[in-house]
């Protein structure tokens, strides 16, 4: 633009916001929370744009950013003093807190620093201390190491180790290890295991996409000698174990391979990179079977003491041998990794004989255990992992392996086997297998002396930031938001699954239902970015998806519909609704569109009975026809507000149009509008409606209150099953019936959520019946709303749809009686939103903290006497009513 022609009141403010910029000003607004792709300081991204972003410590009332300015390079001292040699925004006028890069185009391996500066309310300046971010590969070509193997076939039980020796020349400056795997791998310097991550890399389609981790290994290496040695294990490329989903047909079922870059940089500027190559030898050694389904076996009579060390005799190794790379792409794995998060000693362990032990760790989790045993060689030790206990007091595990069709002599299901070198005190956990249990049954083919710290449990999960809490007077509450948090992340490892001992799949219906109560509770946008990228992966060219995601073939059946594979839409959405980041709504707008195209195509009267309908319900049963319909619905919805978000008017008045016929052909089929009925009237079918926004704005109240006589009528039982529990509680507090919703989710009778809290569970169970014969496993994640509706129907925090991220914050707090205080917090984007109430006989004293960059607009109950809608800005407010 000519500066010349620039309005002068234009101007005059230009100059006026640089002129505060240039001062130095103390400001009380600290800039934090530093992000790089929603990591802090990653390293080794592909992105070649990547999401930078930051928060605003401020707690003065109204505070708020009015500019900012943001500085790329690589130079750590220049970006400190606001110089830049990749990218400098200049001063922007913009409330804003994330920006996607936009300078001179990233080069691999290389460091770079950023840091950003803000103006506040006052126009005062802060800014950020420098962080950085490194890139990786970039590019598949720049790998200089080959894949390699040993010779063995997929069939070959005992993992292949694998080793290279290397001299450092000279004082070293940084250096780097890239590995990609086909399978899984631990990767060892000089003696020690570099890293703390599991199960890397984590499940893909290794066939279209295999992920490679970056480590920092300055510190790993020493001058002169050193040696890398690498472990790999099967995971979900190579299965071994039978089972129902036909994970041992997997198109791409191989041996494990892997390719590794070792990238040294000189303080002289050289830069050496030690590759993998048929130079590298390879052999057997102590892990003689490794299966992500079923357990791991160690014969710790084989170790080989030093092989990852420098100067081990390897003469009897042999030649690694090349192998194709499994896929055309390999990418940067950004996302939270799984780790051993949690430690759980024994809450108490009992001999049962002389040869066995039972251990109680006191929680359901998902994870491994450690064994700590001294006694002769040979000797055989199985740990056994159960959620449940016979009479007898030993593991029963009828409810987690009915789906298992392996050697249960040779591979016996979540059993462990650790053979004892008779040399020392031996020490193993798996180091390619997670199981789900609370229990561990010790037995050994001749006595041992065990006690009660001789087996560690180790809850392991991807290590997603905790994002919310919550705290009431009345215990179950709280009882039942710690149940579902330990749910979902016992089904969390790189991708949701449904459980994580009889199937560990990543069923779709499961992730999405509880896409809500993980994302007020946990920062987890990375694994869902990551899962997306499986759905894109999977989906065929007619836009059909499986139920499992990643799948090796099982689930393109006739059932995989919308009540289930709505995730590509549903999730990319409420990552919008909850980040204000739409980049995976965009990744996914294609796969978004052929979904509903192909739903279209097969539905000309806009009526689908495709999906699996209201899985595992108390009672009744709902018309399939009128849920997966309402998915329908949903997901057309979605297309048609993307379009308009991403400028598609086309696609956004074709869609919307299209999500109407499928609404009106919904209440013309299943809505009697004299009864307010739809379908049979069951729980699930007048709630779905209801909470996916398909009934008429005249019906509302008419609906809504027939589904709470219903829920009254019930004894304030629920009678729904996966669908049903996702909108119930919603389709009540959001429709005047908070009282009733509060009612159905702290029962504790049969059936109910906390039915299985007081009668022990510490996870979400599969099944609302104990007694159950199928459907039981007691940690499973689909029935897991609940956890989020605390936040909602309670707490009040909604994101904004016209401002999502939090910017705007919709409160509708529910002052219910019963509980004497609640407290709802959630760390957004923004920072951290408290909703909090106390009653005091007819007095509610309501307690919020707004984080500073936003607003709120509070919605109070009908109930409440006077003005029921005020806006708020940012701080803490405290507010006091009457009912």
């Amino acid at each position: 633009m000519n500066p010349m022609r620039i309005p002068l009141i234009a101007l005059a403010g230009i100059l006026s916001l640089n002129q505060a910029y240039s001062q130095d000003s103390q400001s009380p607004c600290k800039v934090e929370n530093i992000r790089c792709e929603h990591l802090p300081a990653p390293l080794g991204i592909d992105t070649p744009n990547p999401r930078l972003s930051w928060m605003l410590d401020d707690s003065r009332t109204g505070a708020r950013q009015t500019a900012y300015r943001l500085v790329v390079g690589t130079d750590s001292a220049e970006v400190a003093g606001e110089r830049g040699d990749m990218w400098d925004t200049q001063l922007q006028r913009s409330d804003a807190i994330m920006a996607t890069y936009a300078g001179h185009a990233l080069e691999p391996f290389t460091r770079y620093y950023w840091k950003v500066s803000i103006l506040d309310r006052d126009g005062a300046r802060s800014s950020s201390p420098v962080s950085a971010f490194e890139t990786g590969m970039m590019n598949v070509r720049n790998w200089q190491g080959a894949w390699i193997s040993d010779r063995n076939d997929e069939n070959y039980r005992p993992a292949p180790y694998f080793r290279r020796e290397f001299k450092i020349g000279g004082a070293v400056k940084s250096a780097r290890a890239y590995i990609a795997a086909a399978g899984l791998y631990e990767l060892y310097i000089n003696g020690g295991k570099t890293g703390d991550h599991r199960l890397d890399p984590v499940y893909t389609r290794f066939d279209r996409r295999i992920l490679y981790v970056a480590y920092d290994v300055t510190a790993q290496l020493q001058n002169g000698d050193n040696a890398i040695g690498v472990l790999l294990g099967n995971g979900w490329y190579t299965h071994q174990s039978m089972a129902v989903w036909d994970f041992h047909r997997a198109p791409w079922r191989d041996r494990p391979a892997f390719c590794l870059d070792l990238r040294i940089t000189y303080t002289d500027g050289r830069v050496e990179t030690i590759g993998t190559g048929t130079d590298w030898k390879t052999s057997s050694g102590p892990v003689v079977f490794n299966s992500i389904y079923t357990a791991e076996h160690y014969d710790a009579r084989l170790e080989q003491d030093g092989w990852d060390r420098p100067a081990f005799d390897d003469s009897q190794w042999k030649r690694a041998t090349y192998r194709s790379a499994p896929s055309d792409v390999v990418a940067a794995q950004q996302l939270h990794p799984i780790r051993n998060v949690d430690t759980l000693p024994a809450r108490t362990v009992k001999r049962l004989d002389d040869t066995t032990y039972l251990f109680d760790f006191g929680q359901n989790i998902a994870g491994v255990t450690r064994i700590r045993a001294s006694g002769d060689a040979g000797v055989t030790v199985r740990i056994k992992h159960g959620e449940r206990l016979h009479a007898n007091g030993r593991v029963d595990m009828s409810n987690i392996d009915v789906y298992f069709r392996g050697d249960g002599a040779t591979d016996p299901f979540q059993t462990d086997i650790l053979i004892l070198s008779g040399k020392r005190e031996d020490e193993f956990m798996a180091k390619f297998n997670y199981k789900g249990f609370r229990y561990a049954e010790v037995t050994s083919s001749r006595p041992l002396t065990l006690d009660i710290n001789s087996l560690t449990a180790f809850f392991m999960h991807s290590d997603v930031p905790p994002a919310g809490t919550v705290k009431a007077s009345e215990p179950l509450i709280e009882r039942l938001w710690r149940a579902t948090n330990n749910a979902y992340l016992s089904n969390l490892m790189g991708y949701p699954t449904d459980c994580p001992q009889r199937e560990k799949n990543g069923w779709t219906g499961d992730g999405h239902f509880a896409v809500e109560t993980a994302l007020y509770n946990f920062d987890a946008i990375t694994v869902y970015e990551k899962w997306l990228a499986d759905h894109r992966d999977e989906q065929q060219p007619n836009g059909v998806l499986p139920d499992i995601i990643p799948t090796g073939g099982w689930g393109y059946g006739t059932d995989n519909g919308l009540d289930w594979t709505s995730t590509i839409a549903i999730i990319p959405w409420e990552i919008y609704m909850f980040y204000g980041d739409s980049k995976l709504l965009a990744d996914c707008y294609e796969n978004i569109k052929s979904y509903v195209n192909h739903v279209d195509r097969m539905s000309p009267a806009h009526l689908t009975s495709w999906g699996r309908g209201d899985w595992v319900p108390v009672r009744s049963r709902s018309d399939r026809e009128l849920t997966s319909s309402v998915y329908f619905y949903v997901d057309t919805k979605i297309l048609a507000q993307a379009a308009g978000l991403f400028n598609r008017p086309g696609d956004q008045a074709y869609y919307s149009a299209l999500a109407e016929k499928i609404k009106d052909a919904i209440n013309a089929k299943f809505l009697n509008r004299e009864t307010g009925l739809y379908a049979g009237g069951s729980q699930t079918e007048l709630s779905v409606p209801l909470h996916w926004g398909v009934v008429p704005d005249d019906m509302v109240r008419k609906v809504a209150g027939n589904l709470a006589a219903s829920v009254r009528t019930a004894g304030f039982h629920l009678d729904v099953g996966v669908l049903g529990a996702k909108a119930l509680l919603n389709a009540l507090s959001r429709n005047g019936h908070a009282e009733t919703a509060y009612r159905v989710a702290i029962q504790d009778k049969y059936p109910s959520w906390g039915w299985w809290i007081v009668n022990g569970a510490t996870t979400l169970l599969e099944n609302w019946d104990l007694d159950a014969k199928r459907d039981i496993s007691d940690n499973h994640m689909m029935f897991g709303e609940i956890g989020g509706w605390f936040f909602k129907g309670l707490g009040g925090i909604y994101p904004d749809p016209e401002q999502p991220g939090f910017k705007h914050i919709i409160l509708r707090p529910n002052f219910v009686n019963g509980p004497d205080s609640f407290e709802s917090t959630h760390n957004s984007p923004y920072g951290t939103i408290v909703s909090s109430w106390e009653r005091k006989r007819k007095k509610i004293r309501y307690s919020v903290e707004i984080p500073a960059n936003t607003t709120a607009t509070l919605h109070l109950p009908e109930n409440i006497k006077g003005e029921r809608i005020i806006k708020l800005e940012a701080g803490k407010h405290s507010l006091s009513f009457s009912d």
